[in-house]
């Protein structure tokens, strides 16, 4: 079976066929075995780093709801009543030690908000550094700066509004550098006939992360009290650097125990795509249209992905009535489901290019519109629903669900069109991206004064509607071969 457009010559204005250039030149390696190989190993700890990074950062959507006093204002209460109370009688009362804070709304979603304010500054640096170098120290280090940053949670609440705001900023500093810095090292690590398989394990952690932090975190509210969310995680996080440290390195050139086998597959597949440029292309890496087509996807897929992320335990309590424990369960169930599809979505893509002859730009298109197209129709459908409960956790489930085929789709296109500089451009488009996660939970509790569902209706649908747009402008300006401007040797890359 050969793909739709294989086939098809590339005309002058496009760079080259929309092949791995690798493939077209030699005869295809042999690869290098799976079980305890390197790529593998560090795929499995980023993924267990991702893990920790998402847990750092979406605890507090759960703690916050056990952080603020219920009974601050009747004007800040803003729980809806269309809907009946569904929550299950508690056996077990409800632990009332944590301290109780005063913040309405507004303030609510301004501590929620500020860690992309620091999140969005260290993007394009971030790739910068890691492609100069290496991605290890960096990574390693952001994330241990974000775990000290949040133990310190519970102090900065008490110091005030401010100081919790701050420390939120700082977190997102340290984060700020982790794609960034992933990407740059999965460009000397990952086959591009493995890309899939390894990025889609790799960043899949973020959301097994955010499944088992968001129910714990409601566990440990209800149990105990939410400092305790802090300290736990935060410890997590310094015991995940150092087993980081201790066990990763930056190249395979540099790997202690990677065998020379495995060493010699890695480096042969990429020899063809990586640069000998020493100074970043700049000008013509920002005219690139496939560059500006990864940004409009990733914008519009985060603008519903961080909607969610920061505002669906909310949802959940305010709107549909479930308490703390059951929230946190609920809110975790369509990232489970996301989980699955990132890693089946990333098998199935390199299988498609590998044993299937589909080109790389195809693979890249179908999964960003399964990706973003699906979940924006189960998402309007959640709105209209009403509270039929059963509903609602289905459709957005489904929904989430549905969004990991991007990971095997636009996320990681930066590594097709520009190898040496995935990184880079990783941080270019994660800085537009990173714009909804500081707007979109503002827009959406400004369109929801009184949370009613007709007003969650016209968040669920502005979403739908950012997606859906994306989905047609990635489909249409995207490329899945490397760029003219991202090789130092223009020839060796054409057919």
């Amino acid at each position: 079976m050969k793909s739709p457009v294989s086939d098809l010559a590339p005309s002058d204005g496009e760079e080259g066929s929309d092949r791995t250039p690798l493939l077209q030149r030699a005869p295809r390696a042999e690869t290098a075995p799976v079980c305890c190989s390197a790529r593998y190993n560090l795929a499995f700890l980023s993924f267990f780093g991702f893990f920790v990074l998402y847990s750092l950062r979406v605890n507090l959507s759960v703690a916050l709801v056990d952080m603020v006093d219920s009974n601050t204002t009747a004007k800040d209460n803003r729980t809806s009543y269309e809907c009946a109370e569904h929550s299950a009688p508690i056996k077990v009362l409800h632990n009332q030690t944590g301290k109780k804070y005063r913040w309405d709304a507004e303030t609510q979603g301004w501590i929620l908000g500020s860690f992309f304010y620091g999140y969005i500054i260290t993007q394009i640096p971030g790739g910068y550094v890691a492609s100069r170098s290496g991605g290890k120290l960096l990574l390693g280090f952001g994330i241990f700066a974000t775990a000290i940053f949040t133990l310190f949670t519970p102090l900065a609440a008490d110091f005030g509004v401010g100081a919790l705001v701050a420390l939120r900023a700082l977190e997102g500093l340290g984060e700020g550098v982790t794609y960034p810095a992933m990407h740059a090292m999965w460009s000397s690590w990952a086959p591009p006939l493995e890309r899939s398989k390894l990025l889609s394990i790799s960043y899949a952690g973020a959301q097994l992360g955010t499944v088992v932090s968001l129910p714990l975190s409601g566990v440990i509210c209800y149990y105990m009290n939410w400092t305790y969310v802090f300290y736990f995680f935060g410890i997590v996080g310094i015991i995940w650097f150092i087993l980081w440290i201790c066990l990763v390195s930056d190249t395979p050139e540099t790997h202690k125990t990677i065998t020379p086998y495995e060493k010699e597959y890695i480096l042969s597949s990429l020899k063809n795509q990586l640069s000998s440029q020493k100074s970043v292309p700049w000008i013509p890496m920002l005219k690139s249209l496939p560059l500006w087509a990864i940004v409009v996807a990733h914008f519009s897929y985060n603008w519903t992905f961080y909607t969610l992320l920061t505002l669906l335990p909310t949802y959940m309590k305010e709107v549909l009535r479930f308490n703390i424990q059951e929230n946190g369960f609920l809110s975790a169930v369509p990232y489970l489901g996301c989980w699955l599809c990132m890693i089946l979505s990333g098998q199935a893509a390199d299988n498609l290019r590998a044993r299937w002859n589909f080109s790389t730009l195809w693979v890249r298109r179908v999964f960003s519109v399964i990706g973003m197209i699906g979940p924006a129709i189960f998402l309007v459908a959640a709105g209209f629903i009403g509270c039929d409960y059963s509903l609602a956790v289905a459709f957005l489930t489904i929904s989430t669900t549905l969004g990991g085929f991007c990971s095997s789709g636009f996320s990681i296109n930066h590594l097709d069109i520009a190898p040496s500089y995935a990184g880079i451009l990783l941080g270019i488009t994660n800085t537009f991206a990173t714009i909804p996660g500081m707007i979109g939970p503002i827009i959406a509790r400004s369109l929801t004064p009184e949370n009613t569902i007709g007003e969650w209706q016209t968040v669920f649908c502005i979403a739908a509607a950012i997606n859906v747009f994306g989905a047609i402008f990635f489909t249409l300006f995207a490329k899945g071969e490397v760029q003219n401007w991202a090789i130092s040797d223009h020839q060796g890359h054409r057919n």
